[in-house]
């Protein structure tokens, strides 16, 4: 297949190829016509299973033939006997195990939380250590002088993974890299005679590297490079050559592959004679991406205007205003290529970008093919298991319990889904009238004895019985919170009668996620006592390296790839998004244990070297024969950057004036700029609605309430329109299931506590203290919040008891939480009232008290607004309460508990209780006339706080400013 030569052989395809298809046509031209024989002896290693499949659904497009060996780098010398490798898994359990005993001999080394996070770094870098050929032993040697004691520190966490590395067997870098070895020492013997070709690899890895190299200088061996800069000169070869300047240049492997082997730039020869889809486009990104110190051949370059011309007339630059714009953008493009008959891929690294790009095209029905697959760990199985887990070791709030049992995997066994939705429903309606925080088996059997059926208490038995001692579970071995999730998971969707898992490991998701499970049940052994939250991490971090190919055949023409499948693949048009400085190329990762130096002097894998990958894949998608370039300008938080490589190309053309650069780069944003206009109009396109005016419904008069409380006549006052959606329209505000401390709440909560400590006629602070420590903990159900209250009413206690003292020196307490009512003749209307705290002295005066946590009314207020204690003391006047007669009231006064405690009466002489009667009476029959309407917002306080029913309103759509639109209601 190769004529012989005395120098290895090294063979480039440029970027921008269809490398799948090159080498294809490379190997068609090398093979004997007359040897049907040849293409089967042929090996061929390439770096991914996709790769591999590309290859093979290529020569199965025919024409008819026998079909070469296709493996990737990982099956290389697989046939060589080594030591069986230790499951990943495994080796991460052992050693987070042998940190914690690290841990627990010498605590001050780190928290005790911190064990699974440091085996797992200290995992990553010796395997890394290994694959790049690295002794561990170098590691510790390394002698450093270190004031701050980090690395003595540090020495101890890595002799301890260096015993445990000698004592077990090889990782799977380890044993690749053992058996590239023992295949190249079996080469050296009995070289094979067949053709070996490595096909699209860079050699960024220590293991690849070394197989690239013995594969090279076989009889018949090969390396075909991808994205291979044939426009760089010599002068930015040997600049790049030079120590320490140029590992993060796309074409920085390359040359350290030629290196090794010992050739220079004159002996990479082209594989095969495949036109390059952008030539001019090539040379001008050769020209950008040129290393830092040849960078003045910007201006001394001369390419002329017409080859700048040509290279950007089918580039796009998109310079979105943010993520969504962007994602849009790129979908509308994608439509119109398919629409056009052209296949497109997006090549992105941001994940979030791709997700979106997906979402954006299901409007449109486009479902594209993407590379990555669906993580494991948003499936349905996925997600049920991270919601359970995350109950480990914590009460489950009400959130958490109809989550799961809304999660469309639950009670799927036995046929019995449609009675527990229905059960679900039921339930949710009730938390979100009452408000449990935190549901338990005393609210369900409410909620069974409420439903007054067999089927609702057996179902909250149910339910009680799978989620119980799962609080208690804070910390357990692997192998107990592997089992204990796996059961529970299965007994939720199996149903109450259920006897199988349901359709929990049903289906492609359901099988994947079954294995992994089975895996982690396996190995549990190898895990030591772990809390539940490292559980917890582990499990997500099993099921994110999980992968589901979508049950929706895609279209073949829309593609995403990520950034390693783009080096062998190509189409008509490649879109390159997300070109933002931490996206492409991305953050280094942090490393705990070694600095850049350190890393350096071991001969690790260096931060450069991954921004020179990220930079050589950016080069060969970009050679394509149509490009976009996308960015976003902010993402959620600031302003970006942009990538420096798309940094460079815009800065060289900016400053080629004569060469028509400007001009060039004007028509690849002004094309970008027309993108993000048309999905503009696109959404204008929607059908517009016109604002809602502001409403003022004018009810029936018989419809209109004929019942309202005390506290009621203020919304009537400030708010009619609430009064019109809870009183007429029957409507009321669901609380939310994430139920928070919120004022109301407290509130009820202080004047519990009042009334009892009032009670037990002891005003003490002993009897102050016993009394919060009795209500508090059932009635606030959070440890935080229960410190936070306790400590506001022990600041305002002693006011509270000398001011409390002088008032049981007037009356005494006789009343609590007394209902009272009294009713008009003319407009018939009953008003009533429920007051915290009657006193009432010998002679029968009374004294009406009303518990604040806030601030109280202030005087004004009172008088034109907030009516509650003015009205109570008129209609106590009037004998709305029957244990009290036609009492006379001494005084009404709001009892301030808040930051700033204060006792406020209120006027009851100026107005008198008799003319704050008469305003209420007038009132009333103003409301009952027919022209009245219930007006939104009509005397708002303040513009803080949303009301219950402004939504209803569409409050938002109009301000207070504008004029009402009177409603008749029949």
């Amino acid at each position: 297949m190769f004529e012989p030569s005395d120098k290895p052989r090294v063979y480039a395809l440029p970027p921008g190829v269809d490398f799948s298809k090159a080498l294809i046509e490379g190997l068609h031209q090398r093979w004997p016509e007359n040897d049907p024989l040849s293409p089967p002896r042929t090996e061929i290693y390439v770096n991914t299973r996709r790769s591999a499949r590309k290859l093979r659904d290529l020569f199965d497009a025919g024409p008819a033939m026998l079909l070469p060996a296709i493996r990737t780098l990982d099956a290389f010398g697989k046939d060589i006997a080594t030591k069986p490798a230790v499951a990943p898994l495994r080796k991460r359990l052992e050693i987070a195990r042998l940190v914690q005993a690290l841990i627990a001999q010498s605590p001050d080394l780190a928290p005790h939380t911190a064990a699974f996070d440091l085996a797992e770094s200290l995992v990553t870098l010796f395997d890394e250590a290994a694959g790049e050929g690295v002794d561990p032993t170098d590691i510790l040697s390394l002698d450093l002088t270190d004031q701050s004691g980090h690395w003595a520190r540090a020495q101890q966490f890595l002799s301890l993974v260096h015993s445990y590395f000698q004592t077990s067997g090889p990782g799977q870098d380890e044993q690749l890299r053992q058996a590239t070895i023992a295949q190249i020492t079996d080469w050296q013997v009995q070289p094979p005679q067949h053709p070996v070709i490595i096909a699209g690899s860079t050699g960024s890895r220590g293991t690849t590297h070394l197989m690239m190299e013995a594969v090279a200088r076989l009889p018949q061996g090969a390396i075909v490079l991808p994205g291979f800069d044939f426009d760089m000169p010599d002068s930015a070869w040997e600049s790049l050559a030079r120590e320490g300047t140029g590992e993060d240049h796309p074409q920085y492997r390359a040359l350290a592959l030629m290196q090794s082997l010992g050739l220079t730039r004159q002996d990479i020869l082209p594989w095969s004679e495949t036109p390059v889809p952008a030539a001019a486009r090539n040379k001008l990104l050769s020209l950008a991406l040129r290393p830092a110190p040849v960078t003045d051949q910007w201006r001394t370059d001369q390419t002329p205007a017409e080859e700048i011309t040509a290279a950007c007339e089918k580039v796009t630059l998109l310079e979105a205003q943010d993520g969504r714009t962007e994602a849009g953008a790129i979908a509308l493009g994608m439509r119109a290529a398919l629409e056009q008959g052209k296949t497109i891929a997006l090549v992105s690294p941001d994940r979030q970008l791709t997700r979106r790009v997906s979402m954006a095209l299901s409007r449109w029905g486009i479902e594209p093919d993407d590379s990555a697959g669906r993580p494991l760990h948003l499936s349905a199985p996925g997600r049920l298991l991270r919601q359970i887990a995350s109950l480990f070791g914590r009460q489950a709030d009400a959130s958490d319990l109809l989550a799961i049992l809304k999660h469309p995997l639950v009670a799927t066994g036995a046929g019995n889904r449609g009675t527990h939705l229905l059960h679900t429903r039921d339930l949710e309606l009730m938390i979100r009238s009452k408000g449990m925080p935190f549901p338990d088996a005393g609210d369900l059997a409410s909620f069974a004895e409420k439903m007054k059926t067999d089927t609702a208490q057996h179902w909250g038995n149910w339910i009680v019985g799978t989620l119980s001692e799962l609080e208690d579970l804070n910390e357990a071995r692997i192998s107990t919170f592997t089992e204990t999730l796996i059961t529970r998971c299965e007994t939720f969707c199996a149903g109450p009668d259920g006897e199988t898992s349901g359709e929990l490991w049903e289906n492609t998701a359901g099988q994947e996620a079954r294995k992994i499970m089975d895996h982690l049940a396996e190995i549990s052994d190898a895990g030591g006592t772990h809390s539940a939250r490292e559980f917890g991490a582990l499990l997500l971090s099993l099921l994110q390296a999980g992968e589901l190919r979508s049950a929706v055949t895609p279209n073949s023409n829309v593609m995403i790839w990520g950034t390693l499948e783009a080096r062998v693949q190509s189409a008509d048009i490649v879109i390159l998004g997300g070109l933002n400085e931490g996206i492409w190329p991305g953050q280094p990762a942090p490393d705990p244990w070694l600095n850049r130096q350190m890393r350096k002097d071991l001969g690790l894998l260096l931060p450069e070297r991954r921004t020179g990958l990220a930079a050589h894949d950016f080069q060969q998608a970009a050679g394509a024969d149509e490009i976009w370039l996308t960015r976003s300008i902010r993402d959620a938080s600031a302003e970006t950057v942009p990538s420096r490589w798309l940094n460079r190309l815009m800065n060289l053309l900016s400053g080629l004036p004569d060469k028509g650069g400007p001009e060039a780069l004007k028509g690849m944003i002004t094309r970008g700029a027309g993108w993000a206009a048309m999905l503009k109009e696109w959404d204008r396109a929607l059908p517009e609605v016109d604002p809602a005016p502001r409403p003022s419904p004018r009810p029936p008069v018989e419809q209109r309430p004929k019942q309202l409380s005390v506290t009621a006549i203020q919304k009537l006052i400030r708010d009619p329109y609430a009064i019109y959606a809870q009183y007429i329209l029957n409507l009321r505000p669901l609380r939310p299931l994430q139920q928070s401390a919120d004022a109301p709440l407290r509130g009820t909560v202080v004047h519990d506590i009042m009334e009892a400590f009032i009670r037990k006629n002891d005003l003490s602070e002993n009897a102050f203290i016993e009394t919060i420590d009795e209500i508090l903990p059932t009635a606030a159900p959070w440890p935080a919040v229960q410190r936070i209250w306790r400590a506001k009413l022990l600041r305002v206690m002693p006011w509270f008891l000398q001011s409390e003292a002088r008032r049981q020196q007037s009356a005494t307490p006789t009343e609590f939480e007394e209902n009272g009512k009294i009713t008009l003749q003319n407009p018939e209307f009953t008003l009533i009232c429920r007051t915290d705290r009657i006193d009432q002295t010998d002679d029968g005066r009374v004294y009406i008290y009303d518990y604040k946590t806030g601030a109280p009314p202030s005087k004004d207020q009172q008088k034109y607004f907030d009516k509650q204690l003015p009205l109570t003391a008129a209609i106590a006047e009037r004998g709305a309460f029957k244990t009290l007669g036609l009492a006379q009231v001494a005084e009404a006064a709001y009892i301030g508990l808040g930051s700033k405690p204060a006792v406020v009466p209120a006027p009851l002489e100026e107005p008198t209780t008799d003319e704050i009667w008469d305003q209420f009476c007038e009132l009333i029959d103003t409301w009952m006339q027919p022209q009245r309407g219930y007006l939104s917002r009509r005397a708002i306080e303040g513009q803080r706080f949303d009301g219950d029913f402004d939504h209803l309103a569409r409050f938002g759509e109009w301000d207070t400013t504008s004029a009402p639109v009177e409603e008749d209601l029949q």
